[in-house]
């Protein structure tokens, strides 16, 4: 997905992060305030709540952390973008010194399936349970990448954590911190 890619969101979700934006840009016209909008792929890392609803990464990370096999909704082909925190922070600096006025992707260009996201955590974790699978969730998205260029012209970032590198950091400080 492009930061010119067409927005029709399908889910309150969605509408919710348009109308923020919409939002920002009334206040840069009748205040004169300067902004940069990032639109975020999925941000993993240390100290996400691994007991909510979101950060499949954490959850994945809590289960097996109490010796439960994670749940995967739908088939584990769909794909998600993973940014790792630490550059997303690295992204938000730049964007306080760049991007005046620009609406940029924050991500990794790569499209990875939970499968694959479930199998380099349980491998990194030594745990060999497979995964359960359920349902798919209504609203979901099949596929998705955000496509980063304009974030590398605009801001000067780029992302620098892979992604098993950063589920390796992830992983450590869950270990850490939770104790198990």
């Amino acid at each position: 997905v492009e930061e010119s890619s067409p927005r029709f969101p399908d889910s309150p979700y969605g509408v919710s992060k348009n109308v923020a934006e919409e939002y920002i840009r009334y206040y840069q016209r009748s205040r004169g305030i300067k902004y940069c909008t990032l639109a975020l792929a999925n941000v993993y890392g240390p100290r996400q709540n691994p007991f909510g609803e979101a950060g499949v990464v954490a959850i994945f990370i809590g289960k097996i952390l109490d010796g439960e096999a994670p749940v995967i909704y739908g088939n584990g082909e769909q794909t998600r973008d993973f940014v790792y925190v630490d550059d997303v922070v690295e992204a938000y600096r730049a964007a306080l010194e760049r991007g005046d006025g620009e609406f940029i992707n924050i991500g990794t260009s790569l499209e990875t399936s939970v499968n694959r996201l479930y199998k380099s955590i349980a491998e990194i974790m030594d745990f060999e349970e497979e995964a359960e699978y359920a349902p798919p969730r209504e609203g979901e998205l099949d596929h998705i990448a955000l496509m980063v260029g304009k974030a590398s012209q605009a801001l000067g970032w780029r992302p620098k954590t892979s992604l098993n590198d950063g589920l390796a950091q992830t992983v450590d400080w869950y270990r850490q911190h939770l104790g198990r």
